[in-house]
C-alpha cells in the first residue's frame, strides 16, 4: 500500500476511539485519516469503521501525544472526544496475553483497553459478583480481558459497567478480531 512504509526511529501507534459511529458519532474513514495525516503522522491507515486508526510517530510523549489527538478530534468533529493510545508493539503482547479461548462457538472474545489503571482496577473490582457461566473477566497488563456470550457485548452486567459515564474517557473494547486486524498491518 503506497505511503505506509515505516519511517526510521518512529514507532507505530494505534489510537483507538471510543464511541465513534454510534450514538449518532459519524466519523467517516477518509475523514479520520486525513486528520491524522494533517497532524503529521505517517503511514496513516484507519481499520474498520469503528474509530481504529494505525500511525507511526517519533513523539514521545505519550501524554502529550494522546491529548493533541483529542483536541484535533473535538475541534474537527465536534464531539466530546477520548482515545486510549498504545504502541502496536504493546496491544500485541496484550493480544498474545489473551487467557481465555480465542474461538469459542458460545463466547466472544474481547479485550478493554485503558488509559488509568486505577479505572481497570475499578471495574474488575465491582465486577466481583460476575457469574462466570455467563461472563468472564481477568486483569491483565494496562488491559482487561473479557469473554461474553455472542450477542450480548451491550447487554452483559460487565458491558453495562464498562457503559458508565465514568470509563468513557479512559476505557474502550475491542474484539480480538480486530485487536488482530491491527497487528497486521
Amino acid at each position: 500500500m503506497p505511503g505506509t512504509k515505516k519511517a526510521t526511529g518512529t514507532i507505530r501507534h494505534v489510537a483507538l476511539l471510543r464511541g465513534v459511529n454510534v450514538n449518532g458519532i459519524t466519523i467517516k474513514s477518509a475523514e479520520l485519516k486525513a486528520l491524522f495525516v494533517e497532524l503529521g503522522f505517517g503511514a496513516v491507515r484507519t481499520v474498520l469503521a469503528s474509530g481504529n486508526v494505525l500511525f507511526d510517530t517519533d513523539e514521545s510523549d505519550a501524554v502529550a501525544l494522546r491529548t493533541r489527538i483529542e483536541q484535533a478530534l473535538r475541534k474537527r468533529f465536534g464531539y466530546d472526544a477520548w482515545i486510549v493510545l498504545l504502541t502496536q508493539k504493546t496491544m500485541a503482547a496484550m493480544a498474545a496475553d489473551y487467557p481465555f479461548e480465542r474461538i469459542d462457538d458460545e463466547r466472544h472474545p474481547y479485550l478493554v483497553f485503558g488509559s488509568d489503571v486505577a479505572m481497570l482496577d475499578e471495574i474488575v473490582e465491582k465486577a466481583v459478583t460476575v457469574d462466570a457461566k455467563v461472563e468472564r473477566l481477568k486483569r491483565g497488563k494496562g488491559v482487561l480481558y473479557w469473554e461474553c456470550p455472542r450477542g450480548e457485548s451491550t447487554d452483559t452486567p460487565v458491558a453495562k459497567l464498562l457503559a458508565k459515564t465514568r470509563y468513557k474517557s479512559s476505557t474502550t473494547a475491542r474484539n480480538l478480531r480486530t485487536v488482530e486486524k491491527l497487528l497486521a498491518d
